[in-house]
């Protein structure tokens, strides 16, 4: 009889044996596939709830900056109005003063217009010379201002005198020089005397309390405008904030569906990693209860019974949540409740990663260099300086500066170190920086740095060949070695 058809102690037979074990690693694996996909959305909850505090530090600093504004254009129209109010007298008198000035121009206006020309009241001016003057328009006071002395209007016999009209343009009149002149402005002057001495020197009354009624007016609507402003700029205030509640009810909604979905997602995964545990703990029954299947489910059920790797779920973020409604802690507790119970089995299949650090959380922080649970704190700008430093050797060498040449072994040697070593402290720097995986550097990273870089000087101490150099190099190296041996038992604990 052959295999295929022998029967075991319990009535199954080896092909039913080997099905049944494929099941179970085939269902294995297929669980596997899908719990790999936990960082991923661990990852994307992480970048979740940083996007959500953005959202709200956002809201926040935008109803800052709108009441800071509201406040400012308050305290200009406070004073804008304030100055106005406190000018209201002075512009009082200043209006009275033009209105003044005004009603004196005008009245000697009128009486310069009313001042006619005539040959009895200028001495040297006869009639023909009154109707010249008249038929060039001047026939009052009023119709010109000045005379003075220019070019004849032909180009010749010398200079002539030239009298200005009121509208800018100056005319010649034969028989008209010096000696008429004189005469002529003096009338005009005279004239302009008497003319300012008749005209009034007060404002009338009822001008007077025109004036006054415009002004108390104009105080009036100035008084009404700063009581006004008060209310404007607490309805401003009012708007601001509650476009904020408005704002962050909405995010803290969102986020507690968000919470809600992540949770039902975890507990998803949970489920799942029991049901994987249970499939394991199915398969190590049937290979104790039937031996082993063949050499072909040898390797595939030895990886089917690898233990889970380690995960545990991001925690929330205390600083980022403070603005959410207290719902979103019950939705937290409910994850957490649902990954406790797979956590006494077996711990998932990621490394915890470090949420952000908080300013209550000082007590318990981890020392530099090593992560605190549930901080998340980037690493700092300061490793640049290492990785410069170890960029310049990779280019310049070690004792290549001075004037003795080292040997080739040395040259090319402390090169590839510090190559290596740069390269290897932004591969672990650059990642965490990024928010989504922010973290310090790991413990004793610090340590190895310091020791390959006194060990590259070290060896350029050697290979430069002085003999005073010889017992500073050998304490260089050896401090080199033991902070190598110290950082890398850090990181190998860590």
């Amino acid at each position: 009889m052959t295999e295929s058809t022998t029967l075991r102690r319990d009535g199954q037979t080896p092909a039913e044996t080997r099905a049944e074990r494929r099941r179970l690693i085939e269902a294995i694996r297929a669980l596997r596939r899908i719990l790999d996909g936990r960082r991923a959305f661990e990852l994307a909850d992480r970048r979740r709830l940083n996007r959500e505090a953005r959202d709200r530090a956002r809201a926040e600093a935008a109803c800052a900056r709108t009441l800071q504004r509201v406040h400012e254009r308050r305290l200009r129209r406070e004073r804008s109005l304030d100055r106005r109010l406190n000018g209201m007298d002075g512009k009082r008198e200043r209006r009275e003063r033009l209105a003044l000035a005004v009603l004196r121009r005008e009245s000697v206006e009128a009486s310069l217009r009313a001042t006619r020309l005539s040959a009895s009241e200028v001495n040297g001016i006869g009639a023909g010379l009154v109707r010249a003057l008249a038929a060039e328009g001047i026939r009052t006071a009023a119709d010109f201002t000045r005379v003075s002395w220019g070019k004849a209007p032909n180009g010749k016999g010398g200079e002539v005198l030239y009298i200005h009209r009121v509208q800018g343009r100056k005319v010649h009149i034969n028989g008209i020089g010096e000696h008429r002149g004189r005469p002529l402005m003096e009338w005009r002057r005279a004239a302009v005397a008497r003319a300012e001495a008749r005209a009034p020197r007060e404002l009338p009354p009822d001008q007077r309390h025109r004036i006054a009624e415009i002004i108390e007016a104009e105080r009036a609507r100035l008084q009404a405008e700063l009581a006004e402003v008060p209310r404007e700029a607490d309805s401003a205030h009012g708007d601001a904030v509650r476009l904020r509640t408005d704002t962050l009810a909405r995010l803290a909604d969102a986020a507690r569906e968000a919470d809600r979905l992540a949770a039902e997602r975890r507990a998803e995964f949970d489920a799942m990693a029991e049901d994987l545990l249970a499939l394991q703990a199915e398969l190590t029954a049937h290979v104790e209860r039937y031996g082993n299947a063949g050499p072909r489910l040898r390797h595939a059920q030895s990886r089917a019974l690898r233990p889970l790797p380690s995960l545990r779920p991001l925690p929330p973020q205390p600083s980022q949540r403070s603005g959410a409604s207290q719902a979103s802690g019950a939705s937290e507790a409910s994850g957490t409740s649902g990954t406790s119970g797979v956590s006494g089995a077996a711990e998932k299949s990621l490394p915890a990663i470090p949420a952000p650090r908080t300013p209550g959380d000082s007590a318990s922080a981890a020392r530099p260099g090593q992560s605190a649970p549930g901080t998340n704190v980037r690493a700092s700008l300061g490793w640049l300086l290492p990785v410069l430093l170890f960029a310049f050797l990779t280019v310049a060498g070690v004792g290549e500066l001075g004037d003795t040449t080292p040997p080739l072994w040395l040259r090319v040697g402390s090169r590839l170190i510090a190559l290596a070593a740069t390269a290897e402290l932004l591969r672990l720097w650059i990642p965490r920086r990024r928010p989504w995986t922010a973290a310090p550097m790991p413990s004793g990273t610090g340590a190895q740095a310091t020791g390959a870089f006194l060990a590259v000087v070290a060896a350029g101490m050697f290979g430069s060949g002085g003999t005073g150099l010889l017992v500073p190099a050998c304490a260089t190296s050896a401090l080199a070695v033991l902070l190598l041996l110290g950082g890398t038992g850090r990181r190998a604990k860590g």
